[in-house]
C-alpha cells in the first residue's frame, strides 16, 4: 500500500515538510488520516495531569511527536548517529520513509544545522480501538503540527547550503501517532505512523 507522508526532504534541499510516497514498515498501517472520527481532548490535556485515558493518549502522543523531531533533527545533524534510534520515535510507513531519505542524504554527503522548531501543536483526534493490533486497529491520535525550519540549513559535503533560498520556513503536516503496545504500554509506546501535509496557511516563524 502506498501512503502519502508528512517528512522533512534532503533531497531536494527545500527543508520543507514535502509529502513523498513510500511502503510501509514491519508495522500494518493504522488507518488513514483523512477525518478525525473522534471526540478531540480538550487543549489543556497536555498541560495537566492525565484524567482519563484520552487524556494519558493524548499527552503521549504528543510527547511522541516531539520527541520525533527532536530524534530526526539529531540523525540529520549526524552522519555517525545510529538510525535504529528512529524505531523508538516511529513505525509503519513512516520509519520506512524517514530511514530511506536519511541515508539517502548520507550518501549524497549532506548534513543539517540547526534544529526544527514546532510553533503549533493541535491535536485533532483521539480513537482508542485496540481491537485488531495485527491488521492495524491500533490507538491513534491525529496531530497537526505547524513545523518552523527558519533556523535550519542543509550543506552538502564541501560545506555549501543547498537550501533554496525560496524555502517555505513554516507549514502544517497532520500526523497519525499510533501505539501497537498499547495493552502493555498505553503511555510510552506512541510512534509516529504516517503524516500528510497540509494545505493551509503557515502559521508565524518562531
Amino acid at each position: 500500500m502506498k501512503i502519502r507522508l508528512g517528512l522533512i526532504s534532503w533531497a531536494t534541499g527545500t527543508l520543507m515538510l514535502a509529502a513523498v510516497s513510500a511502503c510501509g514498515g514491519s508495522d500494518p498501517d493504522p488507518p488513514a488520516t483523512a477525518e478525525p472520527s473522534s471526540t478531540s481532548p480538550s487543549p489543556s490535556a497536555t498541560n495537566s495531569s492525565p484524567s482519563t485515558p484520552s487524556d494519558a493518549a493524548t499527552a503521549g502522543a504528543t510527547d511522541a511527536v516531539r520527541s520525533y523531531f527532536t530524534v530526526v533533527d539529531q540523525l540529520r545533524s549526524d552522519s555517525a548517529a545510529d538510525l535504529r534510534k528512529l524505531k523508538s520515535v516511529a513505525t509503519s510507513a513512516q520509519l520506512n520513509a524517514v530511514t530511506t531519505l536519511i541515508n539517502r542524504s548520507r550518501d549524497e554527503g549532506q548534513r543539517q544545522t540547526g534544529t526544527t522548531a514546532i510553533n503549533e501543536l493541535k491535536v485533532q483526534s483521539v480513537n482508542l480501538d485496540n481491537s485488531d493490533p495485527k491488521a492495524g486497529k491500533v490507538p491513534t491520535v491525529v496531530i497537526d503540527v505547524c513545523w518552523d525550519v527558519s533556523k535550519v540549513d542543509v550543506l552538502d559535503k564541501r560545506g555549501k547550503s543547498i537550501v533554496s533560498p525560496d524555502r517555505p520556513d513554516t507549514g502544517w503536516t497532520r500526523y497519525t501517532v499510533a501505539n501497537y503496545k498499547y495493552a502493555a504500554d498505553p503511555t510510552g509506546g506512541w510512534r509516529v505512523a504516517t503524516g500528510q501535509d497540509l494545505k493551509q496557511t503557515p502559521c508565524a516563524a518562531s
